[in-house]
């Protein structure tokens, strides 16, 4: 009974989640890899090659300077997934502190937080970016903080939601009744107790995170020339448009819309699944 109980879930697992996390092991593996799986550097500019379709040298095409469009995928990978996961990791530090603060306390420590939260929410994010980014000037790291920053009131919501449900526990009262102090229940039992719900949600808001930072890098903001961001690539591959060639632009496009949606599956699944096991 326990190896059928145990082998059921594997094989009721959707065929739609089974292709996005091999694409995602696909393009992890691409971007841990592409020094050695790419077959150019780069920025190495052939102007022989300029609007190259695809063909055995180049497989994915190459862009209006020469470059080799496949090479330049596996490298912008790289940015294009540490990118979101730093700026998920400021917001979740900040977020999940906000809100288990306000959960524990409440009273007006709940009603600061939340006035502040609404401020933010009343905020354009982008407009928020944009504002900090012409201070701090433009770069994958003003956008990644300016990122973070916005990011931080949709988690300190979502944490607070679960704080409070959690907090009205037993075990809570329990250790409260041992004495610990509400600094040792939170960091050692309540916020563990929430990771897997808040984890689940963080993969979801990671393809959103990843969509944020290339929209950033096409407006001009984020990533900067030679960099193969792939939203930069996007905005670069515009003026291959103007001559027929599609490719430059319709490449990191399509990656950024397939790791985005396979983020997306998984993480609803994930998040699906740690909320059913919750106690």
């Amino acid at each position: 009974m326990t190896l059928v109980a145990t082998t059921m879930p594997a094989a009721r697992r959707p065929l739609g989640f089974q292709l996005a996390a091999a694409f995602l092991v696909l393009v992890v593996a691409g971007a841990a890899l592409a020094p050695v799986a790419a077959p150019y550097a780069p920025d190495a500019v052939d102007f022989a090659a300029t609007l190259s379709p695809m063909s055995p040298a180049h497989l994915l095409g190459a862009d209006q300077s020469g470059r080799d469009l496949l090479s330049r995928i596996l490298y912008g990978a790289q940015t294009s997934l540490i990118g979101p996961l730093a700026l998920l990791a400021i917001a979740s530090v900040l977020g999940v502190a906000l809100g288990t603060a306000a959960a524990w306390w409440r009273g007006w420590v709940d009603a600061l937080v939340s006035r502040v939260t609404d401020v933010m929410y009343a905020f354009p994010g982008l407009l928020f970016v944009v504002l900090v980014v012409a201070v701090f000037g433009n770069g994958v790291t003003t956008a990644v903080v300016a990122l973070g920053l916005a990011y931080t009131p949709t988690i300190a919501k979502y944490t607070r939601a679960i704080a409070v449900t959690e907090c009205a526990k037993p075990y809570i009262d329990a250790y409260r009744v041992q004495g610990m102090s509400g600094f040792t229940i939170c960091v050692r039992y309540l916020v563990p107790n929430m990771a897997r719900a808040i984890v689940g949600y963080l993969v979801v808001l990671f393809g959103e995170g990843l969509m944020s930072l290339a929209t950033l890098s096409f407006l001009g903001f984020g990533a900067q020339p030679p960099s193969s961001d792939w939203g930069l690539m996007v905005k670069e591959g515009q003026a291959a448009m103007v001559q027929g060639a599609f490719l430059p632009v319709l490449v990191p496009g399509a990656a950024i819309a397939l790791v985005v949606v396979s983020f997306n599956v998984i993480g609803v699944r994930l998040a699906d699944r740690l909320a059913a096991r919750r106690p």
